[in-house]
């Protein structure tokens, strides 16, 4: 793969697809009882919801092994077919323009912007960039970049969730601090708000076996919406001008997940660890 971003993947580079939806009420209320909520601030959905609307729609029949849309050599294809067997959602940086309305019809476009390879301490690495516009009832609303890595095969036991902790996590340093344990009931609703079909997430011998982890995988936008719930708890719902998150390792379902923030001024910094210590994701956030 060599040189692929100045060749095979240049075609790629400005690809765009558009689609559209709306924030129905149905889907709010789905949304509000996954994260154990009683309902909305005013007229405005909950930030993170947007990664619920103009989702990818491929048929069953196109799905590939790990759950995802099959990879080929379909020159017109959004993303490209990039050889690497594992896809995950790296990081989002994400400007909340202003809030999507409920019942709002929402368009959305997405542009293929960037492509790099890059040489892991597992092997090669190639990330893919993504820019998300999202418009609320024809006015701009969410704009996000995105970057999905693709990664190599893992053996047993791989996967990042088994690094020795770097020191017992200390909530007394963060001004808020929820302990929450993501079940198995949790990973299947937000898997089912986003239609996320990835196996990892739901079964255990695939996640296993096939991909190195331990056991099922917490999403990483469950883990930033997690992380954005708990800003609303401190600062009101829609307070978040802008919010960037990178996964650090993966968090695993039934294991103790402790979200914490604090604030300086206008800045927020956001974290997620595991129990004992081990950095799940980094977030940062302006209000």
């Amino acid at each position: 793969m060599a040189g692929a971003v100045g060749g095979a993947w240049e075609p790629w580079i400005g690809r765009s697809e558009r689609r559209t939806d709306r924030v129905g009420a149905g889907l709010v209320r789905r949304w509000l009882a996954t994260f154990d909520r009683d309902g909305c601030d005013g007229n405005a959905a909950p930030q993170g919801l947007h990664w619920c609307l103009c989702l990818p729609d491929a048929p069953t029949a196109a799905l590939g092994e790990d759950g995802h849309p099959r990879r080929d050599d379909d020159p017109a294809s959004f993303l490209p077919p990039v050889p690497l067997p594992r896809r995950m959602w790296a990081s989002s940086a994400v400007e909340f323009i202003q809030p999507i309305a409920l019942g709002a019809e929402v368009e959305r476009t997405s542009s293929v912007t960037a492509i790099r390879e890059k040489a892991g301490a597992s092997g090669p690495l190639v990330f893919v960039e993504i820019t998300h516009e999202t418009l609320s009832n024809g006015l701009p609303a969410v704009r996000e970049v995105q970057s999905v890595v693709y990664r190599g095969a893992a053996s047993s036991g791989a996967g990042g969730a088994g690094a020795p902790p770097q020191q017992p996590f200390e909530p007394a340093a963060w001004d808020a601090h929820r302990a929450i344990t993501p079940t198995e009931t949790l990973l299947f609703r937000y898997s089912a708000l986003t239609f996320n079909s990835h196996r990892i997430h739901y079964d255990l011998p695939y996640a296993q076996e096939a991909e190195g982890y331990r056991g099922l995988v917490v999403h990483g936008p469950l883990t930033a919406s997690l992380l954005l719930d708990l800003a609303r708890r401190s600062l009101g719902d829609n307070a978040m001008k802008r919010f960037a998150f990178r996964g650090v390792s993966p968090a695993i379902c039934g294991e103790v997940l402790h979200l914490a923030m604090r604030r300086r001024g206008d800045a927020v910094e956001l974290a997620a660890f595991a129990a004992g210590g081990r950095e799940i994701m980094t977030a940062t956030a302006g209000v």
